[in-house]
């Protein structure tokens, strides 16, 4: 382990994905959290067009630091360290704040941190609770579902992972389909509190895995082919039954792995996390320590990253490095490899 380093106030940038997020933590508290959404930009799609996405960061990422900075009342002068994410996402995105965030540390001549987006759920975690590894982690989002089991900062190891489409945009697709607005997840849990699950048979993706994998793909071809089927179908129905299966998966996975790990702290972060069904059978697991980050710091922002960029350095994980200036954006950065043993 290195050794740590005192770092005050950090500015946290993310760009990964179609909203510019920009915060600021200072002694390892979040004093801001700007984000701006692209949601009605990218909505005449149904999804987010990775060019429209790139193109808006660079209008907005400027006037959104300085909201930040503002909100948290300090200036760039009192900024110690800037940290941006490096990857997951999109590759266009991701340049945007990478590249704004190692100008920012360049002009202000304090030290530049990348840091992964995936790490960022994972410290928005610490939020309002006293966690601390060893604690699994799941992470479920529009882009990503994945368990991890998190042994120290900078220490990671990925259990499972989806197989195809994540938890989040399982959920979109069949809004979509369900003819409800984009982003669909609220929308479709909304009218999920309408239905009936039992009305609605459809199947629990890998039921009998000893694994601790994750697939939805089948299951949005499952409620495609049964609309097809039965066009009076109530929504309301499908779309407690849809929502019901994969909450039932998420924290089968998440329980079968506390339990043969022998962790029983487990953290869930991702837009996923603000699912009120997953929260409710979560908390309800008397053999389980459930931490969820508050709902504004559940989807992806500023704060997390800076978050993440506090505690690599507090605990000597990662130190910051003049090299950190040269590195370019990673789509695909794996935070950990898969698959690996639970362990005890």
């Amino acid at each position: 382990m290195l050794r740590s380093i005192t770092v005050k106030v950090i500015l946290g940038i993310d760009t990964s994905c179609d909203d510019t997020g920009v915060g600021v933590v200072i002694d390892g508290a979040v004093a801001s959290n700007v984000v701006a959404s692209q949601t009605e930009l990218h909505e005449p799609y149904g999804g987010v067009m990775p060019e429209v996405a790139s193109r808006e960061h660079l209008r907005v990422i400027q006037p959104v630091t300085e909201a930040a900075l503002e909100q948290a009342g300090v200036g760039m002068a009192d900024i110690d360290l800037v940290a941006a994410t490096r990857g997951p996402g999109l590759v266009g995105a991701l340049l945007v704040g990478l590249n704004y965030a190692k100008g920012l540390a360049l002009a202000r001549g304090v030290p530049f941190m990348s840091v992964n987006h995936l790490e960022g759920h994972i410290a928005s975690s610490l939020v309002g609770s006293d966690l601390q590894p060893p604690f699994l982690s799941l992470i479920a989002s529009g882009g990503h579902t994945s368990l991890f089991r998190v042994s120290a900062w900078g220490e990671y190891a990925e259990l499972g992972r989806t197989r195809d489409d994540a938890a989040g945009e399982a959920f979109d697709k069949v809004a979509r389909q369900l003819g409800l607005p984009y982003p669909g997840g609220a929308a479709l849990s909304e009218l999920a509190r309408e239905g009936d699950p039992a009305a609605v048979t459809l199947p629990q993706p890998l039921r009998n895995q000893t694994g601790y994998e994750f697939s939805f793909s089948g299951l949005k071809t499952a409620v495609a082919t049964l609309l097809a089927k039965q066009p009076d179908v109530s929504h309301a129905d499908v779309a407690a039954a849809f929502e019901q299966v994969v909450v039932n998966a998420l924290v089968d996975v998440v329980s079968r792995a506390a339990r043969d790990s022998g962790v029983s702290r487990v953290s869930v972060a991702g837009g996923v996390a603000a699912n009120r069904l997953l929260r409710e059978r979560l908390l309800a697991d008397t053999e389980l320590q459930v931490h969820f980050p508050p709902l504004e710091l559940s989807s992806d922002n500023g704060a997390m990253i800076a978050l993440a960029a506090h505690e690599l350095t507090v605990s000597g994980a990662r130190q910051p490095d003049a090299a950190e200036l040269a590195v370019d954006a990673l789509p695909y950065f794996p935070l950990a490899q898969q698959p690996a043993s639970v362990g005890r």
